[in-house]
């Protein structure tokens, strides 16, 4: 490889680098710093629904394009390391009023090198169904890296079930289980609209 070709791939690198620095600094302009993280992960979290719809740092989607669980959740993951990866709203019932901060909408730990798949589902996921006429919710995703493999003593969640949902700290969740801060990330944000008494009517408490 030539001098030349050298510096030409350092610059390609620098500036993926650098807009993918920019891009994930969304995360604290949208406020996820410090509502419901401390520190800005350093990895944008790709994240893609059976709708098509992307997750795309602060985007807006409906609840209807995110009512399935994500067919793509990608990160630069170790294969043999082990994961958590989680999915909370901090805006309910209102980003005014957040009195039921979190809300958790999915949680799987032990994920084996981005596996999400076969990981341990300690909540199954459950899509946005924001309340009419409460605005924009926030729904974050986080993937903190496990020191090895955990045994989560949380009890389990079916998908349907509001049960342990609410003012749920994924924080708390972290330092519980010694994760440290998060190393990828994204958000979208969504509002009410037609899908969200259908996903009421399919609760069970």
């Amino acid at each position: 490889m030539t001098s030349k070709s050298v510096c030409l791939l350092l610059t390609f690198v620098y500036v993926v680098a650098f807009v993918e620095s920019v891009d994930i600094g969304k995360m604290e302009k949208g406020e996820i710093v410090p509502d419901v993280i401390d520190k800005i992960p350093s990895e944008v979290l790709k994240v893609i629904y059976p709708s098509g719809a992307s997750v795309e740092l602060g985007n807006e989607l409906t609840p209807t394009q995110v009512k399935d669980e994500p067919i793509t959740v990608n990160w630069t993951a170790d294969p043999n390391t082990f994961y958590t990866v989680a999915m909370v709203d901090p805006d309910a019932p209102s980003r005014e009023d957040p009195k039921l901060r979190e809300v958790l909408h999915w949680l799987v730990g032990n994920v084996k090198g981005g596996d999400v798949e076969n990981g341990e589902v300690i909540a199954g996921y459950r899509g946005s169904g924001p309340p009419q006429g409460t605005g924009l919710h926030r729904y974050v995703f986080l993937v903190y890296q496990q020191n090895g493999k955990i045994d989560f003593k949380e009890k389990k969640i079916d998908s349907r079930s509001r049960e342990g949902r609410l003012n749920f700290s994924i924080r708390k969740f972290a330092v519980n289980y010694s994760l440290g801060q998060p190393v990828a990330g994204n958000y979208y944000q969504a509002q009410f609209d037609d899908y969200v008494p259908i996903l009421q009517s399919q609760t069970i408490q």
